[in-house]
């Protein structure tokens, strides 16, 4: 029994794979599952104390149950984001009503014309945006945009990245990657200039922004431009210590980045055991070993941000000094060190060049 392991801290939710969305980066709605075999509020009851659950898809608001589900995990931590298309307006809007103080991302992948070709849905934008707009009208405080970059539309991040700052809302990142998760295995980044160089660009744009938060998601992006490049990730990969994933049937996962090309194990099902037991279990410790040696160089905020919350001096001390360097209207130092702090050299390196 791994019985010393610290309780976790944050938690991502897969409710469905059910979606009514036709992503280009994400095959999910070619597999989706079926209502009476997906996770229910009664299964998360023996889930610890945590800061952050996410609650994610597929698409969440196909849940009827949804409402049920977010009082349950309301139980656990104090903080819920839900991850949406934004396609089911009158759910979400109706969901926020009775938890106003629920955070909801809408994933918009572009401009109008952009959003909806990749998302695969005339009309994805206008809804999502237009969601967003009500929930802010309402006075609901945590939203924002999530947009993943893949091929061609890294120009469009940086005019949502502008609407977003002007409406007052989020911006989160990511960049597309291949994983049982997303049950894709060909995502690739062809156009790798031009993508870095706009993640250059909004990189600069948020260390002239005055508020801290602003500069680590430069630091995140900078992680972004890496990923991109191939190299070892910044900092180590630590999931299924500080964060978990479960599945729409119950499993337990460190993460959201597994392929079994090369590994994909489940700590356990929370059907079987209470999550406690599966955590301490000697079958997560195997886990957590195997992620210790994972090759994959993944660099999503699922598994970024806790490591950068423990490591923060090194995207602290690269947010000072250029900050610096933006008062003083020198162009940021884009530096992508891999930073050890212990970790086994071979983790998230993918070229095995140690």
């Amino acid at each position: 029994m791994a019985a010393s392991v610290p309780t976790p801290t944050d938690a991502s939710i897969i409710l469905t794979y059910r979606c009514p969305m036709q992503c280009k980066m994400c095959n999910i709605w070619h597999f989706p599952t079926r209502r009476e075999e997906e996770i229910k509020a009664s299964d998360l009851r023996t889930l610890p104390k945590l800061k952050f659950i996410n609650l994610t898809g597929g698409e969440p608001f196909v849940r009827e149950d949804l409402a049920e589900i977010v009082e349950e995990c309301y139980r656990h931590s104090p903080r819920i984001v839900i991850s949406t298309s934004g396609w089911f307006e009158d759910r979400v809007i109706e969901l926020a009503k009775k938890f106003p103080n629920i955070g909801i991302r809408i994933s918009i992948e572009g401009l109008s014309e952009k959003n909806d070709e990749l998302r695969g849905r005339k009309g994805g934008f206008d809804r999502g945006l237009r969601t967003l707009l009500k929930l802010k009208e309402m006075g609901v405080k945590d939203i924002g945009f999530g947009c993943t970059v893949s091929n061609h539309n890294s120009e469009d991040m940086l005019s949502l990245y502008q609407l977003s700052k002007s409406l007052g809302m989020e911006f989160a990142t990511a960049s597309f990657h291949n994983s049982y998760y997303f049950h894709k295995d060909d995502n690739s980044i062809t156009n790798r200039d031009e993508v870095t160089d706009n993640f250059r660009r909004l990189i600069e744009m948020q260390m002239h922004e005055n508020h801290p938060k602003s500069w680590f998601r430069a630091w995140f992006n900078m992680g972004l431009i890496n990923y991109i490049d191939g190299n070892r990730r910044m900092l180590p990969c630590e999931a299924g210590g500080a964060n978990f994933f479960i599945d729409p049937w119950g499993e337990v996962y460190p993460c959201n980045g597994l392929e079994e090309k090369y590994w994909k194990e489940s700590m356990g099902n929370i059907h079987d055991k209470p999550f406690m037991d599966i955590w301490r279990s000697e079958q997560a410790e195997r886990v957590r070993q195997l992620v210790r040696k994972c090759p994959k160089n993944c660099w999503m905020v699922g598994t970024a941000s806790p490591v950068m919350h423990k490591y923060i001096t090194h995207p602290l001390k690269w947010a000072i000094k250029n900050k610096i360097r933006s008062l003083r209207g020198k162009p940021v130092c884009i530096d992508p060190k891999w930073h050890d702090v212990g970790q086994d050299p071979a983790q998230g390196n993918l070229r095995k060049e140690v």
